[in-house]
């Protein structure tokens, strides 16, 4: 178990840390490819890969096994890492950053997938904490090790660095995972797999391009939404008569899975939109360097891993999960309130302790999302459980970024235009991004006028984040505890009202 867990965070790091490592190297890669106008794209392309590909690979892993389904994403994503690194031109880099979306979405689905088969849900909350902590640690050393790799190897290697560590896994996973292989004699589920797949390019299109590349009344962003609506209830009517449908909507019958999914989409919508705006205020209005503003989210992150790893250790000692949801969409809530209090004269220590009750509330509710949900559904379906919960947590994502991006942007224009005038005006006019050197190059009345600005966008920002995370604890409050099945005398215990453990109607499969 040891060493499968030990690929298993591997292969979590490398789907993690890519983006991150990758946010640092932009401008060097830019600076070589060329291609500035088609930079947003490298992002773009892994991300609908990513969301795109997330329920095949777990339908995929359902059906004809997980190991194999599991190895094979991680080729895909090595293959990619490696033509990445050698690109020549950027159409040919965001080509190939698709091929390693492809491959994240399912190194992600087949890590919590596997952890579902092979760990009885009422041990399964610790070994999820530490994959949370996996995933909070590659967001707090992503930028840091972005920098030192761009710097001293070249940013090619910002993607080979992943060969080593992906071959690591593979030959961990090969050697010690054992899993029962499958053989589905149903077809795969194709119609329905490319409806799926419009639905969500169309949705991750509108909240990337809506406000910055095309107006959000604009024809374009119409027609994409129209080919997403439509897109996506012809998935939901196509579910009720396939054979072996990609998304079975059986599991949502289930209410905990359902209220997981809400809550997921809203842990995403708000994560990384925090970790995308507290940077920029960090920057701009407290005066830290790029590189200071990642270490400065240090008290978000550090309290999500200690409380992801505490809330899994706590489930699997007691069988008790409720209180941790519940906790945590008020800890959010409060917390994205209080981010939504700060201004141009709140220090760092104070926005460091709204930091840390952010990251308590996220930190309650990362895992527990994925570990209830999984809890919910009978073991034939794990997969495709755990791809649905990440699925929702990356769409929410895209939301958070895109709405409360437009609403920064918006208050940012408003208040600079306010306050500057003429020349100070059109500097931040484009972007509400400055350089700390473009930023200390402004007049200080320009300067002290942007300062202003971002201070507004950030309370706009947040405010609609905590209104959000209401959300998120109301649905905590109608989580019903089902008890999840493991060691100990609970094991005995039968499903509740619907919502059937796993293991009550399967045995779970040990590793050799």
């Amino acid at each position: 178990m040891r060493v499968v867990l030990l690929a298993l965070m591997i292969a979590m790091m490398l789907a993690m840390l890519d983006n991150m490592i990758i946010g640092t190297a932009m401008p060097t890669i830019v600076g070589e490819l060329g291609g500035l106008e088609h930079l947003s794209w490298v992002v773009t392309a892994y991300t609908l890969a990513t969301a795109a590909s997330t329920p095949l690979w777990g339908k995929l892993g359902d059906m004809y096994g997980r190991k194999g389904s599991f190895m094979t994403s991680i080729v895909i994503f090595l293959i990619g890492s490696a033509l990445s690194g050698m690109a020549q031109d950027m159409g040919q880099l965001i080509g190939f950053r698709a091929i390693q979306g492809l491959g994240a979405g399912g190194l992600m689905v087949g890590v919590m997938a596997i952890i579902g088969d092979l760990i009885p849900p009422r041990e399964r909350g610790k070994y999820q904490g530490m994959i949370a902590g996996v995933m909070a640690l590659s967001m707090i050393g992503g930028p840091l090790v972005g920098g030192t790799i761009t710097d001293n190897w070249g940013w090619r290697w910002s993607f080979y660095i992943n060969i080593p560590l992906g071959v690591i896994a593979l030959i961990a996973i090969s050697a010690v995972l054992h899993l029962p292989k499958k053989r589905s004699k149903a077809r795969i589920d194709y119609p329905g797999a490319a409806l799926l797949t419009i639905g969500i390019t169309a949705i991750v299109l509108v909240t990337t391009w809506g406000g910055t590349e095309y107006a959000w009344t604009s024809a374009r962003i119409m027609e994409l939404i129209g080919i997403g609506v439509a897109a996506l209830v012809g998935f939901v009517f196509w579910q009720t008569r396939a054979a072996e449908p990609i998304m079975p909507l059986h599991i949502f019958r289930s209410r905990n899975f359902t209220l997981m999914s809400i809550i997921g989409f809203i842990v995403g919508f708000v994560m990384f939109g925090a970790t995308l705006f507290l940077p920029l205020y960090q920057q701009a209005v407290q005066g830290a360097s790029a590189t200071n503003s990642g270490l400065l989210l240090l008290p978000m992150l550090g309290a999500m891993l200690v409380t992801s790893m505490v809330a899994g250790r706590v489930t699997t000692n007691t069988g008790r999960y409720k209180i941790f949801p519940v906790a945590g969409g008020a800890l959010m809530t409060v917390g994205l309130f209080l981010l939504s209090t700060m201004d141009t004269d709140t220090t760092r220590f104070t926005s460091g302790l709204y930091m840390a009750v952010v990251g308590l509330g996220m930190g309650c509710l990362m895992q527990i999302t994925m570990l209830v949900a999984q809890n919910s559904v009978e073991m034939k379906d794990m997969g495709v459980a755990s791809s649905s919960t990440t699925l929702f947590r990356t769409l929410g994502s895209s939301f958070g970024v895109a709405i409360m991006g437009a609403l920064f942007n918006h208050r940012v224009q408003d208040v600079m235009a306010e306050r500057a005038t003429g020349a100070g005006a059109k500097a931040t006019e484009q972007s509400a991004t400055l350089t700390a050197d473009a930023l200390n190059a402004l007049p200080a009345a320009v300067r002290d006028a942007y300062q202003h600005a971002v201070s507004s966008g950030t309370h706009g920002a947040f405010l609609l984040g905590s209104a959000v995370a209401v959300l998120a604890l109301v649905a905590a409050v109608f989580v019903k505890e089902v008890p999840l099945k493991g060691a100990g005398p609970k094991a005995a215990d039968g499903p509740a009202d619907g919502d059937s453990p796993a293991s009550a109607k399967a045995p779970v499969t040990e590793a050799v």
